[in-house]
Formats: structure tokens, sequence, C-alpha cells
């Protein structure tokens, strides 16, 4: 019989992933991520032989299925499009803690814009949010070039209103966008 983990996968992303938000790629040590994790340095090294470069690319990936699953697929689905906007609203500030939380995209960002190690799995998460927000939108009738404007436009505020949030001490900025997000994508604010 094998050892019991000592930790379960969506546990242990869930805990690098907090590491990640908070001090970024370059602020996370192989300490830090130990302690968040609750396992030793060693057995961080036996889940994850690439480093914490593998780990980064994991909790980006677990983040990215949430994403799928939780926002891009019910914005691509049935019902009224305010009410699959309002269902990403929710989930948003869910995911967010009401702004208390970094980007994770954000965090992991190179400040070497084209050659970082998640450049490409970054802009993949960038480009289907914006094409699923696109979708929404011209399914609600939007003229397909004002709606990818839109969309590209929703995706940039959400993360500059996490960064003021996290930059001024407080969630209101994050709240306030997100409030009038849905009149902003639908062109009825």
């Amino acid at each position: 019989m094998g050892r019991k983990v000592a930790v379960e996968d969506a546990e242990l992303m869930d805990r690098l992933g907090r590491v990640f938000r908070d001090v970024g790629y370059e602020g996370a040590s192989l300490t830090l991520l130990a302690e968040a994790s609750g396992l030793k340095k060693a057995s961080l090294y036996h889940r994850f032989p690439g480093g914490k470069e593998q780990m980064a690319r994991e909790v980006l990936q677990t983040a990215g299925a949430w994403l799928d699953k939780h926002i891009l697929s019910p914005l691509k689905g049935g019902g009224a499009p305010k009410d699959r906007i309002g269902d990403m609203v929710r989930q948003l500030d869910a995911f967010y803690s009401g702004g208390k939380q970094a980007c994770l995209l954000n965090m992991l960002s190179s400040a070497r814009i084209h050659d970082g190690p998640f450049t490409d799995l970054i802009r993949q998460t960038f480009d289907a949010w914006i094409d699923a927000l696109t979708t929404v939108l011209t399914d609600a009738g939007v003229n397909r070039t004002i709606a990818r404007k839109r969309a590209e436009r929703g995706v940039m505020m959400l993360q500059g209103s996490l960064v003021f949030s996290r930059g001024v001490g407080t969630t209101r900025p994050f709240r306030s966008f997100l409030k009038s997000l849905p009149g902003d994508l639908l062109g009825t604010a």
C-alpha cells in the first residue's frame, strides 16, 4: 500500500497559486512555496521535477481549466446574453475574492513581454476570454467589430481594476468595475 498523499492536488494548486498571486513568479522562492504547500522542498521537487516553472505552469493550467468551466463555456452556452454576462460577473467576484486577490495572469506575466516562460499560455487565455465575450455580445446583436473592442476593453479593465484595487488598498475599484461591466459590454450603460 502506497503512502498517503500529504496534500491533494487541487489543494496544492490552490496553495501554490496563492503564493504566485501574492508575490509573482520572481518573488516565489522555493522556501515560500514549500511553506505554503505544507511540503518539504524535496517533496515539491519530487512532485514537480521541473521546479518552480513547472509549478507555475500547472497552477496556470489549473486556473485556465477553471476559467474554461466557469467563465468561457457558460459565456458560449445557451441563455440570454445578459444572463450569461451576469453569471460571469458573479464568478469573477468569487474567483477574485471580491477584488482581494491579484490576477494570476498578471502576476506570472514577464517583464520581458515577448519571451517569458508563460507568455504563450497567458496570451492564449486572454484570447479565449476575449473570443468568448465577443461571441456573447454578437449573440446580443452587437456588431462583431464593436463586440470585439468591448470584449478587449472589458478584460483590460478587469485587469486594471484588480491592479488598482491592490495599489490603493481597497476593493472599491474592482466592485465598481463589476457593477458597470454588463452595461458597458452590452452598450446599455
